[in-house]
């Protein structure tokens, strides 16, 4: 009875979210929510939309590196108008709770409607970038609108390495402007992005055996809301892996000894858990545990208006049979500890705009290896190479190897884009109200794409998503009607060539 319930259940939220206006687009976020598509796991998303392209007599192939690429003709009198490029990502950000079972690559997501937004159980919803790519499927669908020559470009692995922007190659589209279907807040136009590298850190260490003197201790950081760390770094929520080594640090000196580290998870995400095995000397273990509970109440008065939920606690378990050695613990700790997190600088030319920030993303300890991740974002580029010496610096010192790598341009603003013209105006007769123009943290594939197509004029605007990259993640119902009817409007107005 229990897994009829479900499947009812199911269904029920199915014909619930294909229920929404526009239906032509929720058809199409809901079938790529029960298509698993974690990065780097994109060919079954892939093969929707060739078939789909397929069954809509559209023409359409995958490039050397996976994107899928999709062409529709103009409609009968736009022909002469400036071709268009949809573009958006094929892959999804896969985020979930400790306590959710899920697996990414083989799970369908979840979705339901609650209250004014749809958003997963337990799970990332993958409205990042599932609402783009269903905005531009409905677009090649419809009969009804009026548009010039369309074509959608659907990159792969945009999450977590851009691969498919950094394989594109030139020629294979004609278009004169790209519209990005991956921002996050209807009503605003962007025209810019920062942009961004990984720090790869790694380390072999010895270990030691633990002594018959110790208990063992496992150590949790969780509740934290974490989100997109380009998106969310601003709200400065809490960094789990900053909280659990700020308490290694303090507790350092009671001789308390690290076996593993399990902390964050993808380097765009900012970590909402941190979990950490210990072994604690018997006649220190009453104050490490008093310390345990004395640093949640210090976070949770730190952090009470960002992340209310943080919770800091420990369980007793088996003492481990081995932990790092001493000195590779002591370099650790204060390597992570001193790692410069979160906004490093806010932007003087753009209010409101981070220039540059750190998400430390990942940090790993076991069995003689360990491991730090970050994702390093600035809008100039002297700015991130500064920060990423920064950070070389303070891992070196504690004799670590440190391998900067996948950097991707920031795309700089063109406030004289005719397209942005063309957009504040429709926007205008149609809300009433001149949209937003703004430039954004986050990693956009602009940059990267521009590079390869430079006659591109750009722009990025999408419906309203809240929390992405984050088991909160949810879009806003009512906005993806307007995102949809405004882009309708603006194909429609397009300039002739």
């Amino acid at each position: 009875m229990g897994y009829i319930y479900a499947l009812r259940k199911q269904t029920n939220m199915n014909k619930e979210i294909q229920g929404l206006t526009p239906q032509i687009v929720w058809k199409h976020f809901y079938a790529l929510t029960q298509i698993p598509r974690p990065s780097g796991e994109e060919d079954a998303s892939a093969e929707y939309v060739l078939k789909f392209a397929k069954d809509n007599g559209l023409e359409a192939f995958r490039d050397e590196v996976g994107n899928v690429i999709v062409k529709k003709a103009a409609t009968s009198g736009m022909e002469n108008r400036k071709g268009v490029v949809l573009q958006g990502h094929l892959d999804m950000v896969p985020q979930k709770n400790s306590d959710k079972v899920h697996d990414f690559s083989k799970d369908p997501i979840e979705a339901y409607i609650d209250g004014d937004w749809v958003t997963a159980n337990g799970t990332t919803l993958g409205a990042d970038n599932g609402m783009g790519v269903a905005a531009a499927l409905a677009v090649l669908e419809s009969k009804e609108i009026q548009h010039g020559p369309i074509e959608v470009l659907l990159t792969i692995d945009e999450e977590t390495g851009m691969t498919g922007a950094f394989g594109l190659k030139g020629g294979l589209l004609s278009g004169d402007i790209l519209m990005n279907l991956d921002s996050e807040d209807e009503g605003e136009l962007y025209v810019g992005c920062a942009g961004g590298t990984n720090a790869n850190v790694s380390f072999d260490y010895k270990e030691e055996p633990v002594g018959a003197d110790s208990f063992g201790y496992r150590l949790e950081v969780k509740g934290l809301k974490g989100g997109h760390s380009g998106m969310e770094i601003i709200l400065q929520r809490g960094n789990s892996n900053k909280l659990m080594f700020r308490f290694l640090y303090e507790v350092a000196s009671l001789g308390v000894r690290i076996s593993s580290v399990d902390g964050g998870s993808l380097r765009n995400a900012i970590p909402r858990e941190c979990f950490v095995s210990v072994a604690v000397p018997f006649d220190v273990a009453s104050i490490f545990e008093q310390k345990v509970k004395e640093f949640e109440q210090i976070y949770k008065k730190e952090l009470g208006l960002v992340d209310e939920g943080v919770t800091f606690t420990y369980a007793k378990q088996e003492a481990p049979l081995f932990v790092m050695e001493k000195n590779a613990q002591e370099k650790l700790v204060y390597a992570v500890y001193a790692c410069p997190n979160g906004v490093v600088r806010m932007s003087d030319s753009m209010e409101g705009l981070v220039e540059t920030s750190n998400n430390l993303a990942r940090v790993e300890v076991k069995s003689g290896k360990g491991g730090v991740l970050c994702l390093l974002r600035s809008s100039v580029d002297s700015a991130k190479l500064d920060l990423e010496r920064q950070i070389e610096s303070v891992f070196k010192l504690a004799g670590f190897n440190v391998v900067m790598d996948g950097q991707y341009p920031g795309w700089k603003p063109n406030l004289n884009s005719p397209i942005l013209t063309t957009m504040q105006g429709v926007y205008e007769k149609l809300y009433g109200k001149i949209p937003t123009i703004k430039a954004i943290h986050a990693g956009l594939e602009c940059g990267l794409l521009g590079g390869v197509y430079p006659n591109w004029d750009m722009i990025s605007f999408g419906p309203t998503i809240r929390y992405p990259h984050s088991p909160d993640e949810k879009v806003k119902i009512e906005t993806v009607e307007k995102f949809w009817n405004f882009l309708l409007a603006t194909l429609s107005s397009v300039p002739e060539r």
